[in-house]
């Protein structure tokens, strides 16, 4: 009983992680915060459903509808559908129309649903009919490699493209982390040394605006409530 989480990586540099889950007896599950926009699909009592998920800059709590199915694209960090600014659906979402069971209604045109295996295919089709683009400034400057512009045009297009700050990004790609590792085993004192964090309570206030669980909770092989998607970025 729960939430079922599959997911995988992908070579696509649009491309953040495939997923797909289902549930059973579950109500309700924490959302972690997340960096990233999603492109969802769900099957719920015969009814398809879609929508446009925005990044979250905390934890929440979510309703989950029982026995349903879903899947999702996470796209990677500065690509985006630039006629759905990021910056209105951070902490919100977008809905898509009347999808059916074969395909759904997106800027303009009709795309065949996309499923787990085909899912870089669909991407490309998007990218090729310039519904989503990516800013290279945005994966240059998360490597470390030395901008050619100025700093303001940074933070600008770094903005523009994922709706978020770079401070907001890695403060929760922080916390995400650290979630991984305290759920892995990881002594915390050795994730606050790892991750840079000042001291235990600095951890704890990061877990809990981000990640919704205390580090003891994430340690619970069987918590009371289900995470949402949660992996090592």
């Amino acid at each position: 009983m729960g939430l079922d989480i599959e997911s995988r990586s992908s070579d696509s540099p649009y491309i953040e992680r495939v997923w797909r889950s289902s549930s059973h007896d579950v109500e309700q599950m924490t959302a972690v915060a997340t960096a990233h926009w999603d492109l969802v699909f769900w099957t719920h009592r015969g009814q398809v459903s879609a929508s446009v998920q925005g990044p979250e800059t905390r934890a929440s709590q979510a309703p989950v509808p029982e026995d349903a199915t879903f899947f999702g694209i996470s796209f990677s960090l500065g690509t985006a559908m630039p006629h759905l600014p990021l910056g209105r659906l951070v902490d919100g979402s977008a809905e898509i129309p009347d999808p059916t069971p074969r395909s759904f209604w997106l800027k303009g045109s009709t795309w065949h649903l996309p499923d787990w295996d085909n899912a870089e295919a669909f991407v490309r089709r998007l990218v090729r009919a310039g519904v989503v683009e990516r800013d290279p400034l945005v994966a240059a400057v998360l490597s470390g490699a030395p901008p050619d512009v100025s700093e303001r045009t940074v933070q600008r297009r770094f903005l523009a493209a994922t709706g978020l700050t770079r401070g907001a990004v890695r403060q929760i790609d922080r916390a995400r982390r650290a979630a991984v590792l305290i759920q892995e085993g990881v002594p915390v004192h050795d994730v606050i040394h790892r991750l840079g964090y000042f001291d235990q309570p600095h951890l704890a206030r990061s877990l809990s605006r981000y990640i919704g669980r205390t580090a003891t909770q994430l340690g619970d092989r069987k918590p009371a409530r289900p995470l949402s998607l949660l992996y090592a970025t």
